[in-house]
């Protein structure tokens, strides 16, 4: 299988995570807002992506917008109108479409691009969403990675975009949420099984858990390694002894 090579461009400038938000500022996660401001700064962009009801690329975060805007309800269950009528709070900017987000950025900043799992079970997939954003990435002229905690999701985005670099999101699995996961799923998802099947080039891993060794061990084998999320300086210091760069929110990195 193909294995595209990781922009160096990655590796630089630290990632912002859903941008350069900061919603007492009006820049609410995942908004155009906090992508301005991530390009202001100089910073690459890390953003989520999720489907509505008829596979519409959107970004955005949660499954339920109730956090995020004015409305509660799982983004999957709206179409593209009823979805675009939602406003983020912070800014009251709607919820912007992938192709919009594209558009926005152009290529002037590297976008790690993660597509949300639309199950909850880490299981297979029906490829909609990710051949939507393959699609929406075809004349794309910019540095782009895509990743996703399903590797069942990566498997898609390499037959449905085998030219762009793509990579496993990791953690330990041990959160109450993931507990919803079957164990023998969690089991081969910690133990990262799928990362050459699905012909990745990188993982970004759960920071306070970098010290695992099946990181080092892909690491030595020639794999990125990126880590979410850094939260303060002393964070950044300790996850660079591993990591080749960093996912930030609520700090200014050094």
């Amino acid at each position: 299988m193909k294995r595209p090579a990781l922009p160096i461009a990655f590796l630089k400038a630290p990632i912002a995570h859903r941008g350069f938000h900061n919603l007492a500022a009006g820049i609410p996660e995942n908004s155009l807002a906090s992508f301005q401001a991530a390009i202001d700064a100089g910073y690459g962009i890390e953003l989520d992506v999720q489907a509505t009801k008829d596979a519409d690329a959107m970004v955005f975060h949660d499954y339920d917008m109730k956090r995020l805007t004015d409305t509660a309800g799982p983004i999957q269950m709206c179409d593209l109108a009823e979805a675009k009528a939602r406003t983020l709070l912070g800014n009251d900017e709607p919820i912007p479409t992938f192709t919009e987000m594209l558009d926005f950025v152009a290529g002037r900043v590297p976008l790690l691009i993660e597509i949300k799992d639309q199950h909850g079970a880490m299981g297979p997939v029906d490829g909609r969403l990710e051949r939507a954003v393959a699609e929406a990435l075809k004349d794309y002229d910019g540095d782009v990675a895509l990743m996703s905690f399903n590797p069942h999701s990566v498997a898609v985005l390499a037959e449905a975009a085998p030219d762009i670099p793509r990579g496993i999101t990791t953690e330990n699995w041990q959160g109450e949420d993931e507990q919803l996961i079957p164990a023998a799923r969690r089991a081969e998802l910690v133990n990262i099984e799928d990362y050459d099947r699905v012909g990745a080039c990188f993982i970004s891993h759960q920071a306070a858990d970098l010290d695992r060794p099946r990181v080092a061990e892909l690491k030595t084998a020639g794999a990125h390694v990126l880590c979410w999320t850094i939260r303060s300086a002393e964070q950044e210091a300790k996850a660079r002894k591993v990591a080749q760069n960093v996912t930030f929110e609520g700090y200014v990195p050094g």
